[in-house]
């Protein structure tokens, strides 16, 4: 019998073993020692999760205008459609990689990979920027999905480098970030995207951003990217799963950041709301603030009282009739508009942040923690693929309903518009029933 194994006896069968050069018995014996909240661990997947985040949706407000530029739509009805199709290329190429990243996160730790996100944030979202053409944008997109670890080890580490009751804020702080970095990517996206129309005091047509007019936006969340690259050479412990037997015991196919956006800046003889890009920006913006506030002051004391699998249900139905309303909101103006929509988003950007943490939480609890990475990898495939579906067929039924604003399907509905945001509703319905048994499973 070995040494480890005699230690193993003497202990006792309830007792854990740690090993000097294990990185997982590092963060175990971490965990044990400190009993406070971690900030400093804390604030670096704070910076990690808001990474990935920034440049999923930042084109959004301005990829209608993209689109336009491109000269590649023949009507202008037809926008929407080449949209949706630059949308989903990054979450198809995430979907494409998502598992493999997870295997090695498992394999190599999660600091590696980590490094590598970030890194191809800063170069993929910065020739995204400099492209000249639909086909070029595309490819861009698509390798940045293609390398955009981030999330599903992001998440791993959170679960793992806390203790048991500062889980459900760990994970908040991935979802809440995450949700900020939608929020906030898009609004940088409609304040800086086409600067020399916007700031023609600040910025000449002749400059670099008069020649590319979406690089600015690119540009400074690549800036950013490249900061948390370097800061994440500090990131504490490599978090890989513990070889020696220590062992622990995205939901929405079609963003409606994407179709929130598109919705927006379209013309009101379409049933949208007119806004321009900067006007999408700031309501994103303010929603954002009030996601903030609710993550992290709120919805850590909402989950320990009602349990992630009640927070994500009830999440859901409330969703279902403010989605619903959405249509008749554009039937409002002026000051009540602004009101309107801005209090609607806020409310729809809380209850799915809180909707997606609680699947977090159900998520890494429900494999032991050298799974982990390899589990999150599976779960970001699966949610990448519903979200390439997403903004094509998003994209594509918002063209289809601006064509057709008085259509014979489901005729109670009335606007095209208003039958995008009820196939939106059922999407969301089929999610809550799949929250039930026998769909889901409890460990």
């Amino acid at each position: 019998m070995d040494e480890n194994s005699s230690t193993s006896l003497l202990l006792g069968k309830n007792e854990k073993v740690h090993f000097h050069d294990c990185p997982g018995c590092q963060t175990d014996r971490l965990k044990q020692t400190n009993t406070g909240i971690p900030y400093k661990f804390l604030s670096y997947i704070w910076l990690v999760s808001l990474c990935t985040a920034l440049p999923t949706s930042s084109l959004y407000p301005f990829v209608y205008f993209m689109i336009r530029d491109f000269h590649i739509a023949i009507r202008e009805e037809d926008i929407g459609y080449y949209a949706g199709i630059l949308g989903s290329s990054f979450m198809v190429g995430r979907a494409l990689t998502s598992v493999l990243w997870g295997i090695l996160a498992d394999r190599y730790g999660r600091k590696p990979i980590v490094l590598v996100g970030t890194l191809s944030v800063f170069i993929f979202n910065t020739l995204f920027g400099l492209s000249t053409n639909f086909w070029m944008a595309l490819s861009m997109r698509f390798l940045l999905g293609c390398f955009n670890s981030l999330l599903g080890t992001i998440r791993a580490y959170a679960s793992e480098i806390c203790r048991e009751e500062h889980q459900a804020l760990a994970l908040s702080v991935v979802s809440t970030s995450r949700g900020i970095g939608l929020i906030i990517g898009p609004a940088i996206g409609g304040f800086f995207a086409q600067p020399v129309e916007k700031y023609p005091d600040i910025f000449s047509g002749i400059s670099l951003f008069g020649r590319f007019p979406y690089l600015l936006p690119c540009l400074i969340i690549s800036l950013y990217s490249m900061g948390v690259f370097i800061s994440c050479w500090w990131l504490p412990f490599c978090s890989e799963f513990c070889t020696h037997g220590n062992f622990m015991d995205e939901t929405y196919p079609w963003r409606h950041t994407t179709i929130f956006s598109l919705w927006a800046v379209s013309d009101k003889k379409y049933g949208g709301l007119s806004f321009s890009s900067q006007e999408v920006g700031e309501v994103l913006a303010i929603s954002g603030f009030g996601l903030l506030l609710f993550q992290l002051l709120l919805y850590p004391s909402i989950e320990k009282m009602l349990g992630p699998l009640v927070v994500t249900r009830l999440s859901a139905v409330i969703s279902i009739p403010l989605l619903s309303i959405y249509p008749y909101i554009a039937m409002l103006s002026g000051l009540i508009l602004h009101m309107a929509i801005n209090l609607a988003s806020i409310l729809r950007n809380t209850l799915s942040v809180s909707l997606v943490t609680g699947i977090f939480i159900l998520l890494n609890n429900a494999v032991p923690q050298h799974q982990r990475g390899a589990a999150n990898g599976i779960s970001m495939a699966a949610m990448s693929v519903s979200k390439a579906f997403g903004p094509a067929g998003g994209g594509a039924l918002f063209s289809l309903a601006q064509k057709r604003q008085v259509a014979a399907f489901l005729p109670v509905l009335g606007t095209g518009d208003q039958l995008v945001f009820f196939v939106l509703n059922l999407i969301q319905f089929i999610g809550l029933v799949l929250t039930f048994k026998p769909f889901l499973a409890r460990p």
